[in-house]
This record gives C-alpha cells, structure tokens and sequence, in this order.
C-alpha cells in the first residue's frame, strides 16, 4: 500500500495531508513562499513542524502543490528541499493554481480562482491548465485577496478615513499604531502576511457601509481585472478557492451573478478536494 503526502502551501499556511490507505492525517505548518523563505529556512520549518508528525513514516509520494511553483527555479527548489527529507519518494512539485483545479473542476472544464492571502486565476480544460492570469503580488496586484482588502483597512485607518465607531474598533482589536504599522510593513518579513491579517477586522463589522465598500471594491477589482480577461469565463463556472473567497461568499456570488457569471463551486481550501483527486 502506497504511503501519499499531499500538500496545499498558500503564502500564509500549508496543510499536509499523510494519506495511508482510507487513513488521513492533516499536519499545518507555515506558508511555504519561496519569495521570502530561503530553502535553509523551509528545511528548518519542516524538519521541526512535519517530520516529527509524520512519526518516520516512509513516504512512497510526495504531492506538493505551492504558491510560487509557476516558477521553475522554484520547482527546483522545493524538489530539492523535499528530496532532503524524502530521499526515497517520489516528487511531484505543482503550482497551487492546479492543486484549486483539480479540487474543484476534477475532470471537468472550468475556471478555477484563488482569492486568500493572495489571488489568482486560471482556465482548466479538465486535464490541465491552458490559460492563466500570472499573479504580480501583492504590491503590484493581487486584486481582492487578504492583502488587497487589509491593505484597505490599513489606508483607511491610517488615513483617519473610518468614522469614530470603525477607528474605536479598530484600535480595540489590533492596539497597534501608525509607527508600528509601518515598520511592520517595510522593514519586517512576510509583510504580505502582516497585511492580510487586517482583513479579519472586514468579516467582524460586516453591515457597516464602509465595510461592505471595501469588500465590493477589492471583489470588483477581482473580477474586471482578472475574470474579464478571460474568454471562457463567459462558457463555464467559475470555481473560488481561499478564505477570502469563502468568508465573503455572499458578495462574491452577488457580484458574479450582476456580471452574468456563473458560479460554480466556492471552497475554503482545496484538500478534501485533493485528498479525491490522489485517492
């Protein structure tokens, strides 16, 4: 019986799936970016946080599906990394564009999207990926993802745009301040983690006029500078994947459908759906 690691790595989070037969063993360690980890930092995250859970489990397959993993370098990489510490598995390293593909479309045809800590989009023609939106990050991009919208409640923070009851709220839940913020963002690491967290702040006051703005916008944003693009979004569902997409379900679907959209599926993380696929 095949021993199966399964691993959905976004920039915030990874969750590991041990599959053993119709056992399953779900393991979380940190993000896995290869933009702000060196491999010597991913092999210390790992070796302290996976391995022991595994208990020395031989592992016979290795599914690694991250972000960044557009990269080939990065491929390399994470291959590398993983064959350290799995030197009798065999690797298979994938882009987590594909891991939200093949949790939500299986062998279909359709749109498969990723709005979390970062966002992405992409046409599955049931066997692979032939069209994508190349994600820029979260400086240049990542339109309606966790960074965008805490990136907003930043500004608006910061700028003293809330109305008193939002600033109360705001100073009550973080106590941060403004010097704070900002050395947390340009001088502290996985910044881009930092700034989605703020986003929590949109899904506990939703009904506040300004709140709802905020997620329309950076939703909207999502679809006319990424959805829009694509020609098959008007022929097939359209699939989300991520906590932002989850959390904000209602907006997202009401926005989609006032584009003429079809939605298909809308899952917080794709793992149960991995989990099918690699069964």
């Amino acid at each position: 019986m095949s021993v199966k690691l399964i691993a959905d790595s976004g920039a915030t989070k990874c969750e590991w799936c041990l599959l053993e037969g119709k056992k399953k063993k779900k393991i979380d360690t940190i993000g896995i970016s290869p933009y702000f980890l060196t491999d010597e930092q991913i092999l210390d995250e790992l070796t302290t946080n996976l391995l022991p859970a595994l208990k020395k489990k031989a592992i016979d397959e290795i599914y690694y599906y991250g972000t960044g993993m557009l990269n080939p370098d990065n491929v390399k990489r994470m291959k590398k990394v993983l064959k350290r510490l799995f030197p009798d598995a065999t690797i298979e390293v994938k882009d987590d564009m594909l891991a939200v593909a093949r949790a939500t479309c299986g062998a279909e045809k359709g749109m498969a999207c990723i709005l979390g800590t970062g966002s992405n989009s992409c046409y599955f023609n049931g066997k692979k990926i032939t069209s994508i939106r190349t994600g820029i990050g979260y400086i240049l991009g990542d339109e309606g993802s966790g960074a965008y919208l805490g990136k907003k409640v930043l500004q608006y923070f910061l700028y003293k745009t809330f109305d008193e009851e939002l600033m109360a709220k705001f100073q009550a839940k973080f106590q941060t301040s403004h010097l704070e913020i900002i050395e947390n963002v340009y001088r502290k690491p996985l910044p881009n983690k930092y700034i989605a967290s703020f986003a929590i702040f949109l899904a506990e006051n939703r009904g506040h006029y300004m709140i709802e703005n905020i997620i329309e916008d950076g939703l909207n944003d999502f679809i006319t500078e990424h959805l829009y693009k694509f020609q098959e979004a008007w022929s097939y569902p359209i699939h989300f994947s991520g906590s932002v997409a989850f959390g904000f379900k209602d907006v997202l679907v009401e926005l989609c459908h006032s584009y003429e959209l079809n939605v298909g599926s809308v899952i917080k993380e794709p793992m149960p759906g991995l989990i099918k696929f690699h069964s």
